[in-house]
């Protein structure tokens, strides 16, 4: 079960509001400044910020793909190794599977803004090491289902690879993947309803998008998301985008306007992140005309 400062820093991260987040987190990093928890999870919570600010629209979807380095962009890493030496420290006291998690999921903390700087080899090694650590994480607890959306994802975006990229992973020894069994396992994620619920349906859902062009399960997957977290302007933006998708524009309509409001009256604390979010909006609601 996770500590109280740990719910309650989700809730307000998944509500929109990842810097009221983070001092709950280093809340929990003070009282045990030897738990990688509180370290991930604000790892968590920069990589949302990080999300927001990179968000552009791209042949009509709305995503995070690429983004120049930035200076911040340091100590975000920073996080996620001091993450990562914690978990392994305390790995060679006692394994547990939440150990192996946390240091699974720091690496794919640093395989996603890897991914935004276009760093492919960097990608490769970070999404290896995850691998590695959330397949054992099953191996001691098959139950233990927050493992899932690591090993769902991996799965996922190895098995979308293009041509030259499957070609580059098979000679440098990275494992493959199946994009049904890393949907299924997503699923399983999502199903469990633990701490990586949220994240595993939101990128399901947007990988169902990009790759396979299932908007009607992609609006499934989001609506409960928008429901239980109806400040979050990131989800509203990416629900709109699917609606748009479907034809259903007063109903993407209604997102986009929504995201637009909690960005234009205050409701996002950090200014880049609050500008961005007016930007695709008034882009997504000009497109909708």
């Amino acid at each position: 079960m996770l500590p109280p400062e740990a719910t309650a820093g989700l809730h307000l991260l998944y509500s929109g509001s990842p810097d009221a987040a983070i001092p709950l987190f280093r809340k929990l990093q003070a009282a045990n400044p030897n738990d990688p928890l509180g370290y991930l999870l604000e790892g968590e919570a920069m990589w949302w910020k990080i999300y927001c600010t990179a968000l552009e629209t791209c042949y009509g979807f709305i995503g995070a793909w690429r983004r120049p380095k930035q200076s911040g962009d340091a100590a975000y890493f920073a996080l996620a190794d001091k993450t990562i030496a914690l978990a392994d420290a305390r790995l060679k006291e006692k394994e547990t599977p939440e150990l192996h998690f946390y240091a699974g999921i720091s690496y794919a903390l640093k395989a996603r803004l890897n991914a935004l700087r276009d760093e492919k080899l960097a990608i490769a090694r970070a999404g290896v090491r995850g691998r590695e650590h959330v397949l054992r994480a099953i191996t001691l607890d098959p139950d233990f289902a927050d493992a899932y959306m690591g090993i769902g994802l991996y799965n996922y975006y190895v098995d979308t690879l293009s041509t030259i990229a499957r070609v580059l992973r098979f000679f440098m020894g990275i494992p493959g993947g199946s994009k049904a069994e890393g949907i299924r396992q997503l699923e399983r994620a999502i199903a469990a309803g633990g701490m990586s619920a949220v994240e595993a349906r939101f990128y399901l859902a947007v990988n169902l998008r990009d790759h396979d062009r299932q908007y009607e399960r992609a609006a499934q997957l989001l609506e409960p998301l928008v429901k239980e977290y109806p400040e979050n302007p990131l989800f509203r933006l990416q629900l709109g985008n699917m609606y748009a998708k479907l034809a259903r524009n007063d109903k993407a309509a209604e997102q986009f306007h929504a995201a637009e409001r909690l960005a234009s009256e205050g409701n996002i604390a950090d200014p880049p992140c609050a500008a961005r979010v007016r930007d695709i909006a008034r882009t997504a609601l000009s497109a909708l005309k």
